[in-house]
């Protein structure tokens, strides 16, 4: 016992005494962090939260962040911890995003709501934050296996939307326009959390990854898996559409990470 607690205060001092790393990532990015640990339990803390860690062997550590859309930009502590015990401290640096500003043009019900219809979208809003909490078994790590359809990319992430000239919540996905009808693969396995048709999300499926991880799939002409079923990454989960608030075929891919809105684009290009 003497033996092992010698062994874990040395660990401790040295990786306390080492020089902080800083880490930057821009605002709805994925931070992606890597750590040398002898330990055998390690845990990742930001923003008051924890984040996933995965075990690269030969005592090296990667763990990944996600900064929210709108996180303060600034610096922001990064705790590393065995059990209770502080092993590192470094820091996150969160950058400016550049968002571009977008502009739709639909019929007026689709942008001014009457007393029912409200109560129908705040009904589904609330059904589908429900999932971004939702635990499901990890995967062994976050990194998305492509997109989950071919297509051009018609509204990038974090654009600043305006319908019929007045200013909404910021893109927080991005929309992939392909023909109707084209297949959706899901890009990482996971729990289907929720099918539903939404007035504005239009036919949407709703993913769970583990790890704090969430896709959600709108727009949608059809679905094809079920709520509570298990799915493979590459496995079709629908097929593009223009249902809902839409100006055409294309399919809108969000990812929550953590509850962060985080840009897809960025964990697709993770290695």
């Amino acid at each position: 016992m003497k033996i092992r607690l010698l062994i874990l205060l040395c660990t401790t001092l040295w990786l306390s005494s080492a020089q902080a790393t800083e880490w930057r990532a821009i605002q709805g990015n994925v931070a992606q962090l890597d750590i040398s640990y002898t330990g055998e339990k390690l845990s990742l803390t930001c923003f008051g939260k924890k984040w996933p860690l995965k075990s690269l062997g030969n005592n090296r550590w990667r763990g990944w962040i996600g900064v929210d859309l709108k996180k303060k930009v600034g610096k922001h502590n990064i705790l590393w911890r065995s059990g209770k015990t502080v092993v590192a401290e470094d820091s996150l640096i969160v950058e400016k995003g550049e968002f571009r500003i977008s502009h739709i043009k639909v019929a007026k019900k689709m942008a001014e709501f009457d007393g029912p219809t409200l109560k129908r979208y705040r009904r589904e809003v609330k059904a589908l934050k429900a999932t971004y909490t939702t635990k499901v078994a990890a995967n062994p790590n976050i990194i998305m296996h492509g997109k989950p359809v071919k297509g051009i990319e018609s509204t990038p992430f974090g654009a600043q939307r305006y319908v019929n000239g007045k200013p909404k919540s910021p893109h927080s996905g991005i929309d992939i326009a392909a023909p109707s009808g084209t297949t959706i693969e899901t890009p990482l396995a996971g729990r289907v959390l929720m099918v539903d048709e939404m007035y504005l999300n239009g036919k949407t499926v709703a993913i769970g990854h583990g790890n704090g991880l969430v896709s959600v799939f709108s727009h949608m002409k059809s679905t094809a898996v079920k709520q509570g079923a298990w799915v493979n990454t590459r496995q079709k989960i629908g097929e593009v559409g223009t249902t809902g608030r839409s100006t055409g075929p294309h399919l809108h891919w969000g990812i929550r990470f953590n509850n962060a809105r985080i840009n897809p684009e960025s964990i697709v290009s993770l290695k």
